[in-house]
């Protein structure tokens, strides 16, 4: 009997040793495609350049919240530019549009303190009525900002889904694609690189099965789905400011369950090691 007890003991004991490892490695596989390169930086760290995120709605910069960190950290200048106040997002306290945009604007401005952002600027374009506003007015918009910042790279969400089929996400990626194809190499168009939030396959196929956004709003035909993965970003190092970026959004919570999913259920050291890269396509001509 009591050989049967150290033995149990013994399990139960490597159990809690490798366990982790196990559900870091066996998340990883489920998650991450091995034949997409992993880069520890978005550019170089060398020569320091100016970098402009363009998103819709506050709580989008997440998405690419551990790069910010990583490209802040290694001395490049960060913009951030929203368009709307995110009054048509869900919440579980049902607020007003009114409130709501009052609540979100506080915690963007908070999520933008916590990703150590040079500049936030915060416009007051209707949320979820970017179509209606229309495709040349956004690149007007967009051609705006970049005039007035002056950026070497730019960041936004993709121009075939949004990353996850929002109207407002895709409107935004596509009147920052457009303009960059249009524009870049011209002698007063500062940005040289155009990146796009994306995911690696697997991640999409994680997304289906579990997200109900996804499952919602994803294209049922696949060759109309995000673009592909050029390379990652190692974002493990800064996951813990992150997900305290990710909080600040706290009148979303329940969007990033959706979006991020036990988040709030698996420790913070293993779920950097399982969620540990941000997925970007670059635009060329």
């Amino acid at each position: 009997m009591k050989r049967l007890s150290l033995v149990i003991l013994a399990i139960i004991g490597v159990t809690l040793i490798f366990g982790p490892f196990v559900l870091i490695w066996v998340g990883r596989s489920k998650l991450h495609n091995s034949d997409i390169n992993k880069k520890d930086e978005l550019i170089p760290e060398m020569p320091k350049r100016r970098v402009l995120a363009f998103f819709p709605h506050p709580d989008d910069e997440i998405t690419v919240a551990g790069t910010l960190l990583k490209l802040k950290a290694s001395g490049h200048e960060i913009y951030l530019v929203v368009l709307t106040k995110g009054e048509a997002g869900n919440s579980p306290e049902n607020y007003s549009k009114e409130r709501l945009a009052q609540i979100r604007v506080g915690e963007l401005e908070e999520s933008a303190r916590c990703l150590k952002v040079d500049e936030l600027h915060l416009l007051d374009y209707s949320d979820g009525g970017l179509k209606a506003l229309g495709l040349d007015s956004l690149k007007a918009v967009a051609q705006m900002w970049i005039d007035r910042i002056q950026p070497d790279v730019l960041i936004s969400y993709d121009s075939k889904v949004g990353l996850y089929g929002h109207d407002d996400h895709r409107l935004t990626g596509l009147a920052m694609e457009s303009l960059f194809l249009e524009k870049n190499g011209q002698i007063d168009f500062t940005p040289n690189q155009l990146f796009q939030v994306t995911l690696s396959p697997k991640q999409i196929e994680v997304a289906l099965q579990l997200s109900e956004g996804f499952q919602k709003n994803y294209p049922k035909d696949r060759e109309r789905g995000l673009p592909k993965a050029d390379f990652s970003v190692d974002v493990q190092s800064v996951f813990s400011t992150k997900l305290q970026a990710m909080k600040s959004h706290y009148s979303q919570r329940m969007v990033f369950k959706d979006l991020m999913p036990y988040h709030d259920q698996i420790p913070a050291v293993i779920y950097s090691r399982i969620f540990d890269r941000e997925y970007f396509h670059e635009v060329k001509k």
